[in-house]
C-alpha cells in the first residue's frame, strides 16, 4: 500500500496579518494531484487541520471541498490536533461516506481504521490518536474503576499506545497474514526540533513524550512540529522496525521556518512494514521567507532589492531610526511583513530582554517577576505561574 502522510494544515491561519487561504488552497490542489499521479491508496492527516477551535467559514468550506475530492479517489484518515476542536471536527463522523474516516474520540484509540488494498483485501491498519490533553485523557484512558493516570503527556500517550499494541497483537495472532500497522499521533516526541509557530502544549512543565512509547507499529505519522523530520525509535522487543516522521506543515507559518523544505511523506507499506525509506514530496512555495539585516542604506539598496518578491523580516541597524522607515522599506520590499529598528549596542548595562514569539512563556513570566521584584520566583511561586499558564492555554481549546 502507498500512504501519503500530511499534517498541520492550519487552515485559516495568517502570517503577520497576511491571509494565507489562497496559498493553502494551492497546497490542497497539489495534494489531490499527488494522490492521482502517485496512485496513493490512503491519505493520513495527523492533526491541526484548522488553526483554531472555531475556524473561519472559508476554512470550513475549504476542508469540506478537499475531503470530498480526496474521498472520490482514495481513502482518508483524519484526526484532530491541539489547535482543532475534536468535537467540531468529529461531528457527523459516523455519517460520512465510505473511505473517509475522522477519528476524534479518545475511546477509539485502540480500534484501527482498516484500509483496503487495490484488490479489496486488508492493506493496513491505521490507529489514529487525536491530540491527548492530559487533563482530560488521564481520566478517559484510566482502567475502569481505577485511579486517573499521571498528569503528563507521557502517561496518556503510553496508555493509548498500549491499547494499540494489545489490539494489534490480537489481530496478528488471529490472522497469520501480517498486515502493516500505522499510528497517527499529534504530539511532541523527544528528539523533535520545534519552531516558533507550534502552540505550547506543556503540562506540569513538560511538553514531550519519549520515542519509546511509539514502538510496535511499522510507521508513525506524526503531527505538531512544523519542520519535516525523522524521529529515531528503537526496535521493539520482537524486532519490529518502527519508522517515525513528522511531515511538517505545508506552508511556513513563522520566520523560524524560512529554511524548512516543506513536504508531504509518501510511504510504501508491505507485509514486513515500511519498504525502503519514505519519500519526501516537495510542497509548492507561494513566496519565500527571508531575513534582511543591515543599515538603512543597505536594506533599501541592492540587499533589499534582491528580496523584492519575498516575505521579509527587515532589521535596520542605524544608530538613529530613519524617518519614514516603514514606507521607505516597503518601496523596495513591498512584501515586508516585519520592520524593526535595532541600533548597535552602545555598551550600556544589561537592559530588558526582547520578547518574541519564540520566547518561552514561563521564562517570560519568571523574568518579569525578577525584573519587578529584584529576585527570581522560588519553587512554590514557579508552580503557581505554571498552573496559571496552563489554565490560560486551556481556555483557548474547545472541548
Amino acid at each position: 500500500m502507498r500512504i501519503l502522510h500530511t499534517s498541520d494544515w492550519h487552515l485559516g491561519r495568517t502570517l503577520h496579518g497576511v491571509d494565507l487561504l489562497g496559498h493553502q488552497a494551492e497546497f490542497l490542489d497539489h495534494l489531490v494531484g499527488i494522490v492521482g499521479e502517485r496512485e496513493v491508496d490512503a491519505v493520513v492527516v495527523a492533526g491541526d487541520v484548522y488553526d483554531r477551535a472555531i475556524p473561519p467559514v472559508e476554512a470550513v468550506r475549504m476542508l469540506s471541498d478537499v475531503l470530498r475530492r480526496l474521498a472520490e479517489v482514495t481513502q482518508v484518515v483524519l484526526t484532530p490536533g491541539n489547535h482543532d476542536s475534536a468535537t467540531r471536527l468529529g461531528f457527523g463522523a459516523e455519517l460520512m461516506r465510505d473511505g473517509l474516516h475522522v477519528r476524534a474520540s479518545v475511546a477509539d484509540v485502540g480500534t484501527p481504521v482498516v484500509l483496503r488494498d487495490r484488490d479489496g483485501g486488508v492493506g493496513a491498519y491505521v490507529y489514529a490518536l487525536p491530540y491527548l490533553d492530559p487533563d482530560d485523557a488521564r481520566h478517559r484512558l484510566a482502567e475502569p474503576g481505577g485511579e486517573p493516570l499521571a498528569r503528563s503527556h507521557e502517561a496518556v500517550t503510553a496508555a493509548a499506545t498500549a491499547r494499540v499494541r494489545a489490539d494489534l497483537d490480537a489481530r496478528r495472532v488471529a490472522d497469520p497474514a501480517r498486515v502493516p500497522a500505522v499510528l497517527a499521533a499529534h504530539t511532541f516526541v523527544v528528539g523533535g526540533e520545534a519552531s516558533e509557530s507550534e502552540r505550547d502544549i506543556r503540562v506540569g512543565g513538560v511538553d514531550s513524550v519519549p520515542a519509546g512509547v511509539l514502538r510496535g507499529v511499522d510507521y508513525v505519522a506524526l503531527g505538531h512540529l512544523h519542520g519535516p523530520q525523522r524521529v529515531p525509535v528503537a526496535d521493539g522487543p520482537d524486532g519490529t522496525r518502527t519508522v517515525a516522521r513528522y511531515s511538517g506543515s505545508p506552508l511556513a507559518y513563522s520566520f523560524s521556518e524560512k529554511d524548512h523544505r516543506k513536504s508531504t511523506v509518501l510511504v510504501e507499506l508491505g507485509p514486513d512494514g515500511v519498504v525502503g525509506e519514505p519519500e519526501l514530496l516537495p510542497a509548492p512555495v507561494p513566496r519565500r521567507l527571508a531575513d534582511v539585516r543591515g543599515t538603512f542604506h543597505e536594506v533599501t539598496g541592492a540587499l533589499g532589492a534582491a528580496h523584492a518578491a519575498d516575505w521579509v523580516r527587515v532589521t535596520v541597524t542605524d544608530e538613529q531610526r530613519p524617518e519614514h522607515l516603514v514606507a521607505r522599506v516597503k518601496d523596495v520590499m513591498p512584501h515586508a511583513l516585519v520592520i524593526l529598528h535595532d541600533p548597535p549596542d552602545r555598551g550600556s548595562a544589561s537592559g530588558p530582554r526582547t520578547v518574541t514569539a519564540a520566547s518561552d512563556p514561563f521564562d517570560v513570566c519568571c523574568g518579569f517577576v525578577e525584573h519587578v521584584r529584584g529576585g527570581a520566583p522560588d519553587d512554590a511561586e514557579q508552580a503557581v505561574l505554571r498552573d496559571a499558564l496552563e489554565a490560560a492555554q486551556r481556555t483557548e481549546v474547545s472541548a
